[in-house]
């Protein structure tokens, strides 16, 4: 697997922007990663030192449009914690 197809995209919540003050960084990656795939890619792309790497599978919640009964998909998501002093732009808005 490509290092630059395993993260997806970030995850941008009020959660996730109070743990950017902490140095932990949430991503939307793919299903068939691991942590140590998805450490080496966040090296890799943004040039920084993480630190260790939490994973979540989000379940699928149920969803109704138009009357109909149905489910959200379910997907993976990373929780990255990088060294002190260092920040990933792309949450920065740089």
């Amino acid at each position: 697997m490509e290092y630059e197809s395993i993260l997806i995209e970030p995850v941008l919540t009020e959660k996730s922007n109070v743990m950017r003050e902490q140095n932990r960084y949430v991503f939307k990656v793919d299903p068939r990663a691991d942590k140590l795939m998805i450490m080496e890619a966040v090296r890799r792309m943004f040039k920084v030192h993480p630190v260790d790497c939490n994973i979540i599978n989000v379940k699928a919640k149920p969803k109704r449009l138009r009357g109909r009964a149905g489910k959200t998909a379910t997907w993976k998501k990373a929780i990255v914690r990088i060294t002190p002093g260092e920040t990933i732009s792309i949450f920065e808005g740089a």
